[in-house]
């Protein structure tokens, strides 16, 4: 562990700026300390495609570093945020040296993948108050995003980025969630009442 606090260093990206480029050759993993990112690209029309949400505590990247590719997505900050970096160097070390950090890595790559699979079927097959409910329940994975309180400290707008709706149909489907009692909306954020019933939730 000596070697990896001595190795990792902190960055500060502020609020619609970008914490990675696609295309930028993938030097280290990223974590997140304090903040929420969304990982996204556009299609060939143009459409900007949202892929995730990572909030505090989240680590991404992984994936494209044991490929060792290029970025194939923009990351932004969707609000002021501080990010860690892990050299490449110290994360393949470590996957060398460390079971416990390749069991870590074996589940966050099997998380992701659900998380994606899960995505494409939001996208393709449910209805928008479907989609935030889902969008909100994903954001509560212990295994991606460890330690994340029940009072999500987010923005209708971010939500909105996050499940590909405007804000004002956000604000309208976190509204009838609220009414299902399954969140309230406080200042500040959103506070999971009933996490199980966001993850099952169909309008």
């Amino acid at each position: 562990m000596i070697r990896v606090e001595a190795d990792c260093f902190e960055q500060f990206v502020p609020k619609g700026g970008f914490v990675c480029r696609k295309g930028e050759a993938l030097d280290n993993w990223v974590g997140i300390i304090d903040g929420l990112v969304k990982i996204n690209n556009f299609s060939p029309s143009g459409k900007n495609v949202t892929f995730a949400g990572v909030p505090t505590g989240g680590w991404f990247g992984e994936g494209s570093l044991l490929k060792d590719q290029t970025r194939k997505y923009d990351v932004m900050a969707l609000r002021d945020t501080r990010v860690a970096r892990m050299p490449r160097e110290t994360f393949e070390w470590l996957l060398e040296v460390s079971l416990p950090f390749t069991r870590f890595l074996l589940m966050q790559l099997n998380e992701r993948l659900g998380q994606f699979i899960g995505l494409v079927e939001n996208d393709r097959m449910l209805d928008i108050d479907t989609r935030v409910a889902r969008c909100l329940a994903a954001m509560f994975n212990s295994h991606l995003y460890p330690g994340l309180e029940k009072l999500v400290q987010i923005s209708q707008e971010e939500i909105g980025y996050l499940s590909g709706a405007s804000r004002q149909r956000a604000n309208q489907a976190l509204q009838l969630l609220e009414k299902e009692g399954l969140l309230r909306l406080d200042y500040g954020g959103i506070r999971v009442l009933d996490l199980e019933g966001l993850r099952h939730f169909q309008a």
